[in-house]
């Protein structure tokens, strides 16, 4: 009774009496340790009577998780863990102020989660999200309040649930071997009674880091080397050539002399069937006119080449007046671009 009695007097001082929480392919172990963050954990009864506003108040605490799993290979996996947490007493807090005290809370006991592993986000960082079901024993150590000696220790066990979020970073030099990083939300569910002292939500935040093996996780790839490096293609000579003409003229000018012999030079050095000359005009003529035109055009582009070497019979030379323009426009239209011969070597 010494628990509660501690409890009541404290109560008593601070308020009035109320009325009325890379996917791993088979087993794998685990651990990590860390702080642990307790709520608030309100004191609801005290000897069957009913208080209100009545809290303990806990320092920063100490976690420690151990965990042995089986991974699926598609990012489940399913673990059993046996986890402990402590935290020191501060004080009891209430409406009418708060009152030393010392002692700690001490939890421990076995949980089952099942986890999903993001491998799809990065090789090199994996996130994860579990929850977890379990039994917890949660022992109330309490020394002295108001510096009144009182040494009462109790376990009571309770349900527990937990969700977890976490991420991992694989060592790539130890094949199945990962750091990780996780916050823990763990929760008892309903009213611990130590000897008449009732206590409610049991709340914990716990932030840890660890490491987990994979057992026959497989070894990396070895690393290929370069290879060698594919000499660059030799440059083909352009098998495609425009030859353009001054409005209305069909003569050729000296830069149009040059083109026609550079392709002429080109088609000794590739395999061809055929020769193409097309010749086409602006719209600023008739479409008579400009058929006629267009055909004197690619005449003189075929007897050019014929000059400069190339067979007559490789050459087909054909005139498409002002259809198939370069540059599209309206008609009447005075366009250098569509005033071209076009020598295509196939």
């Amino acid at each position: 009774m010494k628990f509660q009695n501690a409890v009541l007097a404290a109560g008593l001082l601070v308020l009035p009496i109320a009325a009325n929480a890379q996917a791993v392919n088979g087993p794998y172990i685990s651990l990590g340790a860390g702080v642990n963050i307790m709520q608030d954990e309100p004191v609801t009864s005290i000897g069957g009577i009913g208080v209100s506003g009545v809290n303990l108040k806990t320092d920063l605490g100490g976690t420690g998780v151990v965990a042995g799993g089986y991974g699926f290979g598609n990012g489940l996996r399913a673990e059993f863990e046996f986890d402990y947490r402590y935290n020191s007493l501060d004080k009891l807090t209430g409406p009418g102020g708060s009152v030393s005290g010392s002692g700690s809370e001490q939890k421990f006991g076995p949980m089952v989660n099942v986890l999903y592993d993001f491998t799809t986000v990065s090789p090199s960082f994996v996130p994860y999200v579990g929850v977890g079901a379990g039994y917890q024993w949660a022992t109330e150590k309490l020394s002295s309040v108001a510096g009144i000696p009182v040494g009462s220790s109790n376990t009571e066990g309770a349900f527990a649930y937990q969700a977890i979020l976490g991420g991992a970073i694989p060592i790539a030099s130890v094949p199945g071997l990962a750091v990780t990083a996780e916050y823990r939300f763990l929760g008892l569910a309903g009213d611990r009674n130590y000897q008449g002292v009732k206590l409610g939500n049991d709340y914990n935040h716990s932030i840890l880091i660890g490491a987990r093996y994979a057992f026959g996780a497989p070894a990396p790839a070895p690393v290929a080397s370069a290879p060698a490096p594919t000499p660059a293609p030799a440059v083909q000579p352009a098998r495609s050539y425009l030859v353009f003409f001054d409005w209305d003229k069909s003569t050729l000018t000296d830069r149009a002399r040059s083109i026609i012999k550079e392709a002429a030079d080109n088609s000794t050095h590739v395999q061809y069937t055929r020769i193409e000359v097309n010749g086409y005009t602006d719209t600023s003529g008739t479409p008579v006119y400009n058929q006629g035109l267009s055909i004197r055009r690619a005449q003189a582009v075929a007897a050019e080449l014929v000059h400069d070497g190339v067979p007559q019979a490789a050459i087909t030379a054909t005139g498409y007046g002002d259809t198939h323009l370069l540059v599209s426009t309206g008609p009447g239209v005075r366009e250098p671009q569509n005033r071209r011969v076009e020598i295509i070597i196939r």
